[in-house]
């Protein structure tokens, strides 16, 4: 292709290539398709995000309640916020066998410790690896448009399966 005489190689103001048209109109096509309801839902497609509190006060954080399946990370409170089967989830970010943080395994559907290669199923449950128990959730409710997290109240399944079974909102 020849330029126009005076032209350079650099692209015009408001001009996009064709690579990011193409990355900008696949995300648009995939956002109809999931409003839609065309999208098919499976765990392997849940999304992962990382993510902050919309506001917090002592140990206590909220955060948006997700709108579809996914996980959302916020490193700071060091909180797994996971919306998963019209329930919501609150975990440590920390692998309950050695603290280290783990891993969502998007096309896995699943978390993963990387240290270990524990791994655990979207709502905590332990499936395989060095750990002895289930991923630890936090207490959670339900204010609103958000969900509360109190990060002081962890909760073991294998000390009070009580409450861990009850860490759960349902949406």
């Amino acid at each position: 292709m020849s330029l126009p005489p005076g032209c350079c190689d650099c692209p015009l103001p408001g001009i996009i290539n064709r690579r990011d048209f193409l990355d900008r109109a696949t995300v648009a096509v995939a956002g109809a398709l999931v409003a839609l309801g065309v999208a098919p839902a499976r765990a392997g497609a849940l999304s992962v995000r990382l993510g902050r509190a919309i506001w917090s006060t002592g140990e206590e954080h909220a955060y948006p309640i997700p709108a579809t399946d996914g996980t959302t990370i916020d490193k700071d409170n060091q909180v797994i916020l996971v919306r998963f089967e019209q329930r919501a989830y609150a975990f440590n970010l920390s692998c309950p066998h050695q603290n280290t943080a783990l891993k969502w395994l998007r096309d896995e559907g699943r978390f993963q410790c990387p240290k270990h290669k524990s791994r655990y199923q979207p709502d905590g449950v332990f499936i395989s690896g060095r750990a002895t128990r289930n991923m630890d959730r936090l207490a959670v409710r339900r204010e609103g448009d958000t969900i509360v997290v109190d990060v002081d109240k962890l909760y073991r399944s294998d000390q009070n399966a009580a409450d861990w079974a009850a860490a759960v909102v349902a949406l």
